[in-house]
């Protein structure tokens, strides 16, 4: 699997002087060293998917794992380019998981001819991925703490493909924080 990562912004982990004092009257002042806030950029391009929701975890981290080392303390903002997939965090042990969630957003959302969808120029699936789309969301917030992503045990990033044709996917990561 290929993946491309384009670089915007990156800076490396800057010091500042802060004084900070306990009171308007107190003459002694307590100096302390604090970081200061640091972004990182990164839009990294998945591969082609067939229809179904996959887990991608490992191919997001294999991209950002340099700059995201960088940071103690902070915010992961992931924003997918598209309105036919969707992002979501979720189980990330049992492969059944991704597959019956597949399946339940095939029942509640009909698909084909028969569909009662006025939107079809691009194709009988293209109405219902924007709205399977619009159900999880294109964007996902993950805390950052000591230079990880700060999920739970069991939780992965999926990417949610819900077109029939494979697309390569753009994702923006940006990472915020000290």
């Amino acid at each position: 699997m290929l993946m491309q990562t384009s670089a915007i912004f990156s800076s490396k982990p800057a010091w500042v002087k802060a004084v900070h004092r306990t009171s308007s009257t107190d003459s002694n002042s307590m100096a302390a060293t604090v970081p200061a806030p640091k972004w990182a950029q990164k839009t990294v391009t998945l591969p082609p998917l067939r229809r179904g929701c996959h887990l991608v975890t490992s191919q997001i981290l294999k991209e950002i794992r340099p700059d995201l080392s960088e940071f103690k303390c902070g915010l992961a903002h992931l924003f997918l380019q598209h309105t036919s997939a969707s992002l979501t965090i979720n189980e990330n042990y049992d492969s059944d998981v991704r597959d019956d969630t597949e399946t339940f957003l095939n029942k509640i959302v009909p698909e084909g001819r028969s569909a009662p969808w006025k939107h079809t120029l691009e194709g009988p699936d293209d109405m219902p991925a924007h709205i399977k789309s619009s159900m999880f969301g294109c964007a996902l917030t993950i805390p950052i703490t000591d230079g990880r992503l700060n999920m739970g045990t069991w939780q992965g990033i999926w990417l949610c493909e819900h077109r029939d044709a494979p697309t390569a996917r753009r994702v923006v990561v940006t990472l915020n924080g000290i």
